[in-house]
């Protein structure tokens, strides 16, 4: 089992979602994140004056598939979120040894 972590631009997560709800994948956790990578944030204007953002706002998309999804999920994500412009975001994928459903206590693959 994986967990795949992709960080993306807010405004392409509906893509996302329903290009990842197409591939028939079953479920994700979303949190709204901020960071910055190589665009080191912004400077924005605000009545008149301007201010330095360090960090962007993103989206966080965190999803555990078996071992024979997680080249179709990472296809998804890239196809969906990419722009072809700076801080279209990461993808991450991490190994995962046990997980436990708790209201059945099923493990593994079965808890997913």
């Amino acid at each position: 089992m994986k967990k795949i972590e992709a960080i993306i631009k807010p405004h392409k997560f509906e893509e996302v979602q329903e290009a990842l709800r197409e591939a028939g994948l079953q479920g994700m956790t979303v949190t709204e994140v901020k960071g910055f990578g190589r665009q080191r944030g912004h400077t924005e204007i605000y009545r008149g004056s301007e201010y330095t953002v360090d960090f962007v706002p993103k989206t966080k998309i965190e999803i555990l598939a078996s071992d024979d999804q997680v080249a179709t999920v990472v296809k998804v994500i890239s196809d969906a979120a990419r722009t072809g412009k700076v801080g279209d975001g990461k993808i991450f994928i991490y190994n995962i040894t046990d997980v436990v459903r708790i209201r059945t206590s099923e493990r593994g693959q079965d808890a997913l």
